[in-house]
């Protein structure tokens, strides 16, 4: 029986459950001290990313040899993988792909809601069951900000729980981007001290940004870190992600245009206008938006550190001058590469494969 199984009085709906404490329902979230589902990017300890950037670093080497990339493919050929993505998507879906062909594991899609059962009449709910009884992991992007929540919740009442892994739910969280997002800071950073006491800025749409809110909380566990949200007011940082930051005691500032301050920054994480939601009253913007103050533009190049970095989580549309992609400091192609081997640690690591990893690496390399 489930841990939902056993609190039936507590649990009895979904709404019960999604009020609960962020605490609570990382626990319920959680099989031997590891994320067994993956919602919300506060599940992530230090102790746990530290695990998976040394296990993405592992399986990063291994898999330069053929012999190495053979032994990945064994790890988990008994698994399959449904992705499941209600919105559009292509790195992190085909991320996603690559993860789980590396390490063996079978996959299935549905990308378009017209092709399942649902054009006629049945319940996502019921969708969802079904998948349950094909594969043995559901990774799923969705416009809701409730839906991996939601599906964990479902695949936890059920006789077959499955893990399920968010790959973007809503305008509010996208963990496993901030996981691939930590990697890139950790590797690039490597050499400077790590992560800690990097002062990072976040620019651009800062409000509806999923990347920049799981990343922003993501940061908050590394000691000396110090954040700036640089955005238009009507697309200005939300004050949950300000009062968590709070709580943590993590340095931020709330800055209105970028250029009088690239000298200070150690990263730049550069985020479109997410229109998108401009439909929707969670992320309403009422006024046109001035971007110029917020483009990352070539002639900023000489002003910056000679070892700061520039990130997007991409797609990008004109917030980057396209002259930016050819300095070495334009890390977003290697955060693409980076999502890929970041994710199949991820999944070796709910499937409990790392130690065999660790053996390996060991033994071979």
């Amino acid at each position: 029986m489930t841990e939902y199984a056993r609190r039936p009085a507590e649990l009895a709906t979904f709404e019960e459950f999604h009020n609960l404490p962020i605490e609570r329902k990382i626990n319920y979230w959680t099989r031997d001290g590891r994320p067994f589902h993956v919602v919300n990017s506060r599940q992530f300890t230090r102790g746990i990313l530290e695990d998976l950037i040394d296990l993405t670093n592992k399986i990063r080497r291994i898999a330069k040899a053929k012999t190495g990339v053979e032994f990945l493919h064994s790890l988990l050929p008994h698994k399959r993988a449904m992705l499941f993505f209600k919105q559009p998507s292509t790195r992190t879906f085909l991320s996603f792909v690559s993860a789980c062909d590396f390490l063996g594991i079978s996959w299935a899609e549905v990308r378009d809601s017209g092709v399942s059962s649902e054009a006629k009449g049945e319940t996502e709910d019921d969708s969802v069951r079904v998948f349950s009884s094909f594969f043995d992991v559901m990774i799923m992007r969705h416009p809701d900000s409730s839906s991996a929540e939601r599906v964990a919740y479902i695949f936890d009442r059920i006789g077959r729980p499955i893990p399920v892994i968010n790959g973007g739910a809503g305008p509010d969280e996208h963990p496993t981007q901030a996981l691939l997002d930590v990697y890139t800071l950790d590797r690039s950073f490597e050499r400077q001290g790590g992560i800690e006491g990097k002062k990072i800025c976040f620019v651009g749409d800062c409000k509806r940004g999923r990347t920049v809110r799981s990343l922003a909380r993501l940061l908050a566990l590394y000691e000396g870190v110090e954040l700036f949200f640089c955005a238009p007011k009507s697309l200005q940082v939300l004050p949950d992600v300000t009062d968590y930051l709070h709580t943590k005691n993590v340095k931020f500032t709330l800055l209105s245009e970028l250029e009088p301050h690239l000298g200070e920054m150690d990263a730049f994480y550069m985020t479109r206008i997410q229109d998108e939601w401009d439909a929707k009253d969670r992320g309403n913007v009422n006024t046109p938006v001035d971007i110029g103050p917020y483009i990352f533009r070539e002639r900023f190049l000489p002003m910056i550190k000679f070892g700061a970095i520039i990130m997007h989580p991409l797609p990008k549309r004109n917030e980057i001058e396209p002259a930016v992609d050819n300095d070495r400091r334009a890390m977003y192609w290697r955060q693409v590469r980076n999502g890929m081997w970041a994710r199949s640690a991820l999944l070796a690591y709910i499937f409990q494969r790392d130690d065999e990893i660790k053996r390996y690496f060991n033994k071979n390399t």
